[in-house]
């Protein structure tokens, strides 16, 4: 079917590659592949990029000046919107997690980006992020006071209309998949990537079982956000002809280990492993730690994701550097 994308920009490097990780393979005894979607742009790599087409094209349309978004400290979605703000000519300021706001992370990482491309940061503790919809309230009209107007980006990009992103990955992979039922798993952090491509492999009738691997929270958690993206999107944009059940949610759980953004030794080994194998370099926020539960799932039942597995790889690079310290004894 012809897909009614809404309005758009281009930012990213589309279509991304799939490519075959020949010795994982070997080693896991399935058909194992990778969609690149750390390719999707230098400092916009990630998944991220492909929903700020569709939000900054409406951030742009309703005539906003700055965009406000909230993550982690180091937030590859907030990455990503600070340098799409800065090419689009926006102001951008971003609500950051982190445990004592008046001695906040280093300049390194994501931070430095951020920084470099000239967004705002406004540091939030844990708490404080749990109820962000009153900081993104309270910057907001600090910003609308000092004659700024705002558009507002929840965590993540992921809300219906982020999740068209993510349709369009689906639609690349259906020139991309090899031949038979493909089980596509991606890392789950906030929803939005789950939600687009189970809407883009059901509007595609597409032979694939899309499986998250949550890096926080937990499996009822992403059943309820992600079902909820998809029943919001299926209402607003009229796709009457999407048929969507909750269980079309399929989240592994027990991965998440010491939570969001904290790594164990046996996950950034991982990274270490699979760097040297395939020359693939995973992140330690996303998609090492869901890389870490799909190897985990193979070698524990070997069918348990059929015989041909399509990873995507949502980006996170830049996390790394953050990570020097605990990474350099593994090396």
């Amino acid at each position: 079917m012809k897909i009614p994308y809404p309005q758009r920009l281009e930012l990213a490097q589309t279509p991304t590659p799939v490519e075959p990780l020949k010795r994982l393979s070997a080693d896991l005894g399935v058909q194992l592949y990778v969609k690149r979607d750390d390719l999707t742009g230098a400092a916009t790599t990630g998944n991220k990029v492909r929903k700020l087409e569709f939000l900054m094209a409406e951030a742009l349309h309703t005539g906003c000046d700055t965009v406000i978004t909230a993550g982690g400290a180091q937030s590859n979605h907030c990455r990503a919107t600070a340098v799409v703000a800065a090419r689009l000519g926006l102001r951008c300021c971003l609500l950051l997690r982190t445990p004592d706001p008046k001695s906040p992370p280093p300049t390194e990482g994501n931070i430095l980006l951020d920084r470099l491309a000239g967004a705002e940061l406004f540091w939030i503790t844990p708490e404080e992020y749990r109820r962000r919809a009153q900081a993104f309230i309270r910057v907001t009209n600090e910003q609308q006071a000092a004659g700024h107007k705002c558009y507002m980006i929840p965590e993540g990009g992921s809300n219906p209309l982020g999740a068209w992103g993510y349709v369009r990955c689906a639609e690349e992979l259906a020139d991309q998949l090899p031949p038979g039922h493909v089980t596509v798993v991606y890392a789950c952090g906030s929803g939005g990537t789950g939600a687009g491509l189970i809407m883009g492999c059901k509007l595609l009738d597409l032979p694939c079982r899309v499986v998250g691997i949550n890096v926080c929270e937990d499996r009822d958690y992403f059943v309820r956000g992600i079902s909820e993206i998809v029943e919001q999107a299926k209402s607003h944009y009229g796709l009457a002809k999407l048929q969507f059940a909750r269980e079309d949610v399929e989240i592994i759980d027990g991965y998440v280990g010491r939570g969001y953004a904290q790594s164990r030794p046996e996950e950034l080994a991982l990274i270490r492993d699979v760097a040297r194998a395939e020359g693939l370099i995973l992140d330690p926020v996303y998609t090492g730690k869901a890389f870490y539960g799909l190897t985990q799932e193979l070698k524990r039942r070997r069918d348990s994701l059929g015989q041909r597995v399509i990873f995507v790889h949502t980006g996170g690079i830049f996390g790394l550097f953050a990570k020097t310290a605990e990474i350099e004894p593994l090396l």
